[in-house]
This record gives C-alpha cells, sequence and structure tokens, in this order.
C-alpha cells in the first residue's frame, strides 16, 4: 500500500451493486481468525459499553457514536460509527449512522455521496483492530486494497439520517505470535434493513517502530512542513469534478485534459482531520472520484471503485493523476481506470464504474 490510518496525534472483488443479495458469506471464516466475545471486548474496552451489544440482529439505538480515538478521527462530528456486536466466529455488526448534511460528502442529485460508504469503511477498519485484535493506540493500519459498490435505488436522500449496518467478516488474518499483521474484509452494507452494496478491504498494521523505518525519516513530520517548498496549485473548475467549492477540489489541470496534479491542502478539515505524514488515502480516492467525474460524460455519480496502494503518495513531490477509458461494465456504465504516479513510480490505482446523475 500505502495510505495510512495514524493514532499518533489522537486520544475483495464485489457484486455488481443490486445484484446476488447474498453477497459474500458470513459464515465459516478460517481456524485462525478470532472472534469476539462480548466479555473480552467488554473487559478490554469499558470506554466502548454505550456502543457495545452482546446480541447481533439489530441496530443499537445507543444514542451516540464510538470515541472518537477507535475510528481515528479528530473532530467529533467526522464520527459515523455507532456500535459493535460479534456475530458469530470471525464476524460482526457494525453500525453507523450518516449525516443528512455534509461539508464534504453532501448529497447531489438527490443522491447520498457514495464516499460516505467509503469513510464508513475506514472507520472498520481501526474499530476492528482495536476492540477484535488488540492493536494498541499508536499503531498504524495501512490499507492495500479497498473497493465497494453500491446500489443507486437505496441511495436516495432522505428526510431523516440513514441508519447503516455493516455485516463484517475478516478473513486471511496474519498474525504474529497474537499481534495483527494483516487482515481482509467482506462487508454488506445494509441501509435503513435495505441491501445497499458490498465493500471489500486489506489492511495491514504496523508498530510504530516499523512504520519509522517504512517511513524513513518522514514519520510523524508536519504536513506544512514538509510541503513548505511545493507551489500552491490552482483548482480545475470545481463543476467539472462534480463539487461546488474549490476548496474541496483536489486536482489541478495541466495541458493534457486526461491528466492533473494531485492538489493537496494539508489545512483541508476533512481530509487532513489531523495531521499525518503522507497524503491520506481519504485524499487519493477523493482524486480517483474527481478524475472519474472530469472523465466521465456529463454530470455522474459514482457507485463502484477498486483501488490498490502501492506506495506512500509524498508530500514534497508532485502526484500526477491521469484517467482513460475502459470497456463499460455489462450494465453499460461508464469505467474509468485512474492512475497516481509519483517520481516515475506508480503509487496507487483505482477502477471506477460511473452513471449519469440522471440515470441513477
Amino acid at each position: 500500500m500505502r495510505a495510512t490510518t495514524d493514532t499518533r496525534n489522537l486520544d475483495s472483488g464485489l457484486p455488481q451493486a443490486g445484484g446476488d443479495p447474498s453477497g459474500p458469506s458470513l459464515s465459516d471464516p478460517p481456524p485462525s481468525d478470532r472472534s469476539l466475545s462480548d466479555r473480552s471486548l467488554f473487559a478490554s474496552h469499558p470506554e466502548l459499553s454505550g456502543s457495545l451489544q452482546p446480541t447481533a440482529g439489530y441496530h443499537p439505538d445507543t444514542g451516540t457514536t464510538v470515541p472518537r480515538r477507535y475510528v481515528h478521527r479528530a473532530a467529533l462530528a467526522e464520527v459515523f460509527l455507532t456500535g459493535i456486536a460479534p456475530a458469530g466466529a470471525g464476524s460482526y455488526l457494525v453500525t453507523a449512522q450518516w449525516p443528512r448534511g455534509h461539508s464534504l460528502y453532501g448529497s447531489r442529485g438527490g443522491l447520498l455521496d457514495p464516499m460516505l460508504a467509503c469513510e464508513t469503511v475506514r472507520q472498520t477498519v481501526p474499530l476492528l483492530s482495536h476492540t477484535v485484535f488488540d492493536v494498541p493506540f499508536g499503531h498504524m493500519q495501512s490499507w492495500d486494497h479497498i473497493s465497494f459498490g453500491l446500489d443507486p435505488d437505496v441511495m436516495t436522500a432522505g428526510s431523516t439520517p440513514p441508519e447503516i449496518e455493516m455485516r463484517v467478516r475478516c478473513h486471511d488474518t496474519v498474525l504474529r505470535g497474537t499481534r495483527l499483521i494483516a487482515t481482509s474484509l467482506d462487508i454488506m452494507l445494509f441501509r435503513d434493513g435495505d441491501l445497499l452494496g458490498a465493500a471489500g478491504a486489506r489492511f495491514s498494521c504496523h508498530t510504530p517502530a516499523i512504520y519509522k523505518r517504512l517511513r524513513t525519516g518522514r514519520a510523524d513530520a508536519d504536513p506544512h512542513l514538509l510541503m513548505k517548498d511545493m507551489p500552491q496549485l490552482p483548482p480545475v473548475a470545481p463543476p467539472a469534478v462534480g463539487r461546488d467549492r474549490a476548496e474541496d477540489v483536489v486536482l489541478s489541470p495541466t495541458e493534457r485534459s486526461d491528466a492533473w496534479l494531485l492538489r493537496v491542502d494539508p489545512s483541508h478539515p476533512i481530509l487532513f482531520d489531523h495531521p499525518v505524514d503522507h497524503a491520506p488515502g481519504m485524499l487519493l480516492l477523493e482524486a480517483a472520484r474527481q478524475a472519474a467525474q472530469a472523465a466521465s460524460p456529463g454530470n455522474a455519480v459514482v457507485l463502484g471503485l477498486d483501488s490498490d496502494f502501492i506506495r506512500y503518495v509524498e508530500l514534497d513531490a508532485p502526484c500526477l493523476i491521469e484517467a482513460r477509458a475502459l470497456p463499460a461494465d455489462v450494465r453499460g456504465r461508464v469505467r474509468v481506470q485512474v492512475t497516481g504516479t509519483q517520481n516515475g513510480a506508480a503509487a496507487f490505482t483505482a477502477s471506477v464504474t460511473t452513471q449519469p446523475l440522471a440515470a441513477a
């Protein structure tokens, strides 16, 4: 990978959206995968007692979110997850509530922003790491892969905050002794009881010492200092990438119509919720979304994304974002391959599926 989830500054292929509702199996995980007992979880994490449920099968009305440090967020308003419960060996029920309005991930054309699903999956990674696998705070989780596919019929913005339920299965878990090295997640997402889509993720965990070696002198560096010699890049026109505000545009124009420079603002309150020493994964996925929007005809909405993270995107060097058309999917929807290249090497790739907003 590389894009990490960082606590230092804080307290699989998918079915097509609307396809087989059974999705990934949530039963019979490999014997090496851990199961979570509510007794051990309550004992190890008493501060989560208001967000832990001893049984699955319903949406817990906890009236609160999980503590922010469990999802690696500084701002309380950016915490979406509300609860977690065991749901069989190696499987878990994770619940969330999405905001009706959001400064970055707001509704467009009457549809919820698909990046809400991506951020919810992102928050699930540290929550499971700290609760299920007892990963200490201060260790880093880094993405290797993330993907999702959503049903537009279940993405309609409503008059109440969407209640989200995720049925999560951990598999292909690698442990060194009792320490988590890596695991994969298969996730089915439900919105107010209706199947919203599916998601998948693979992530690794690093101790502070290992992360320091991986970052070769950059660990803990202030992003503003890392970028002090970088020019301030102008944004592309916000409507061209599906944005309303210039400050939310993460692409800067080049001489090519299919290529842009990554535009990084370490002061952005959402994409840089807290300081990190590299481009955050959600910034890269937003760049992929905006590039796919620019490369798609008309006003489009993202319905699917499949991304691999190869290496960290550094803040003190330009990163070129390129988009090229892929063959349409079986439903005739537009597909775009987005690649981020830095210092002559691919840093991340994303295959993005879009559909015209009016047809979604």
